[in-house]
């Protein structure tokens, strides 16, 4: 009979981990408090909150569910090998090793949620690309870019919301702002903040010669409810209707009620276009500006704490994060991390998770190691 004590010890020590970064005690009493507010008559009352409610009950319960079975699975494994060793049965030997592999994998994805340690990692995504040097190939990228994280969220199962598209000269775009909706969807984009940088021939240039492009993208987390988050005086706010371009294909309506709503004491600029009614686009665009302004302020405090520490700035503006190459070969690396493929097209079609990944390694690795960052 193999000797499985030590993986299964291995294993348990792991479960017991990931009861604790997942803090599996609260959740329970979150999840009892949850469904009490299920049953409340009135929930529906309100819309958003009872599917905010609903939402967050789906959340907490499948992971409960998953810590549980997980501790099921493990407790079957570590029975039947005291039984197999009792009983000096080795025809058990090949049910065991998949049921420690099968643990093993699940608590691998499980631990990628211990690497979310930023505030509001867990929000959904408010996402702006904005195209930058390089003329209509930068337009081109930055169309390339939206449709990039559209595949991404497709292969995640989420929600991509198109809300604003400012189409470009020739080709391309100058710049659109959309939101993905999904658990961990701010956490995961994080990576994504930054410069990127584009390597190719250039399809526009009738010597095809090779062309450098660049694009901004930014990611702040999506407040549904953002009356807690950030103070807006109507003063402060410059309101502007227009026709929505119609640029975006089928993610636009062409109406007359896009709204653009302008802060002007930062100058940030939120314009959406999507919604069916301007009253709609109105909010929708409130609750990107508030985001916006609430990332703002976070940022501000933590730069204030980062100068205090000596620290640098973990992704500066300009700063080159990614970079895809296409031409004179195939690469896409990523400038923090050094995690890289040569496989150029999945990453274009939305193959993204690894360089995710590693990003939230590395960054977890400078919170550890605050020494890197001086």
């Amino acid at each position: 009979m193999h000797d499985f004590k030590d993986d299964l010890a291995a294993q348990r020590r792991r479960l017991d981990e990931a009861a604790t970064y997942l803090h599996l005690d609260d959740l329970r009493t979150r999840l009892a408090q949850l469904e009490a507010e299920l049953g409340r008559p009135d929930l529906w009352d309100d819309t958003e909150v009872g599917q905010r409610v609903t939402r967050e009950y789906g959340q907490v319960k499948g992971d409960v569910e998953i810590l549980d079975g997980l501790g099921r699975k493990l407790s079957d494994a570590e029975t039947l090998y005291q039984l197999g060793v009792e009983e000096d049965d080795d025809s058990v030997e090949g049910e065991l090793s998949q049921l420690i592999s099968g643990v093993s994998r699940e608590l691998d994805r499980l631990e990628l949620r211990s690497l979310f340690a930023g505030e509001h990692d867990e929000y959904d995504a408010v996402c702006e690309v904005h195209a930058k040097d390089g003329g209509t190939d930068a337009q081109d990228w930055a169309e390339m870019l939206v449709r990039m994280y559209e595949r991404w969220a497709d292969r995640r199962g989420f929600e991509f919301e198109i809300e604003e598209v400012s189409p470009g000269q020739e080709a391309g775009i100058l710049s659109a702002s959309f939101i993905i909706r999904g658990r961990y969807a701010n956490g995961l984009l994080a990576s994504e903040r930054g410069v990127h940088r584009l390597v190719r021939i250039s399809p526009f240039d009738a010597q095809a010669r090779r062309q450098t492009s660049f694009a901004l993208v930014s990611v702040v987390p999506f407040f549904e409810d953002v009356s807690g988050e950030v103070e807006i005086d109507d003063k402060d706010l410059r309101i502007d209707t227009y026709r929505s371009s119609g640029a975006g294909g089928q993610h636009v309506n062409v109406t007359d009620s896009a709204v653009r709503i302008t802060h002007l004491p930062t100058g940030t600029v939120v314009a959406v276009q999507n919604e069916r009614s301007q009253h709609q686009n109105k909010a929708k665009a409130m609750q990107i500006l508030a985001s916006k302004l609430a990332e703002q302020q976070r940022e501000a405090r933590q730069a204030d704490l980062d100068a205090l520490a000596g620290k640098k700035p973990l992704v500066g503006w300009g700063s080159q994060v990614r970079n895809y190459v296409l031409a004179p070969f195939q690469l896409v690396k990523d400038t923090r991390t050094e995690y890289e493929t040569g496989n150029v097209q999945a990453v274009l079609e939305g193959d993204l998770d690894q360089f995710m990944e590693a990003f939230l390694r590395w960054r977890r690795g400078r919170v550890l190691d605050p020494a890197e960052d001086s």
